[in-house]
């Protein structure tokens, strides 16, 4: 094979590649189904990590969401909880 064959063969692969790689940054990623857990009863407190994921995005003074985030701190420091 001479030299223009092998431009030519770069030259489609790389274009190749080219194509799908802007398919994939132009085509958007499936939803993924989340499986929420069932929780029965009206009064289930929901778990700490529920809350966390929540508490990510509230922008206003929550006391609920300052009570989980203190108490992922004093596991992630490994305090007791009688420690404040």
């Amino acid at each position: 094979m001479g030299r223009a064959g092998k431009l030519t063969v770069g030259a489609v692969i790389g274009g190749m590649a080219l194509t799908i790689a802007l398919m994939a940054a132009l085509d958007p990623p499936a939803p993924r189904a989340s499986a929420l857990p069932q929780i029965s009863g009206a009064d289930a407190r929901p778990n700490l990590k529920d809350t966390l994921r929540r508490c990510r995005t509230v922008t206003v003074a929550d006391a609920e969401c300052e009570a989980a985030w203190e108490a992922k701190r004093r596991h992630f420091f490994g305090q007791e909880e009688d420690e404040k």
